[in-house]
């Protein structure tokens, strides 16, 4: 089986029975009721559409977009005083972004999820005693 040069670009939307979400360049749908069910839909979708052209599909080929106020709906384990601390944002900007009553910038999108990313790989590298 061939495997995938690049990451596939899927956009996740929340809706009321759970998520929805679509292949940005590809003509590729699904959804799921938690974020791991819609990988699992995802992988199982695209390994369909890229069947003829041997190509196999695993969740390390996706590259999930969610918007800010989904990210943090999902991920309440984040605090989010505690990443605007840590990034140096002021946490009343943050929570207007994270409950959407303000739009961020790309500029500050980045510098979100920058902090999001490094804390995510110091979580991976720890480990207990």
């Amino acid at each position: 089986m061939k495997r995938l040069k690049k990451k596939i670009a899927i956009t996740v939307e929340k809706t009321s029975t759970g998520y929805s979400a679509y292949a940005d360049h590809e003509n590729v749908f699904s959804t799921g009721k938690d974020i791991p069910e819609l990988y699992v839909n995802l992988v199982e979708a695209l390994n369909l559409a890229y069947e003829d052209e041997g190509v196999e599909i695993t969740t390390d080929d996706l590259q999930l977009h969610l918007d800010l106020k989904q990210f943090f709906q999902y991920y309440r384990v984040l605090n989010a005083n505690f990443l605007a601390q840590r990034i140096g944002m002021n946490p009343t900007l943050l929570s207007q972004y994270v409950r959407g009553k303000k739009t961020p910038s790309e500029k500050q999108t980045t510098k979100i999820l920058k902090g999001i990313q490094s804390i995510g790989r110091e979580l991976a590298d720890l480990n207990f005693i």
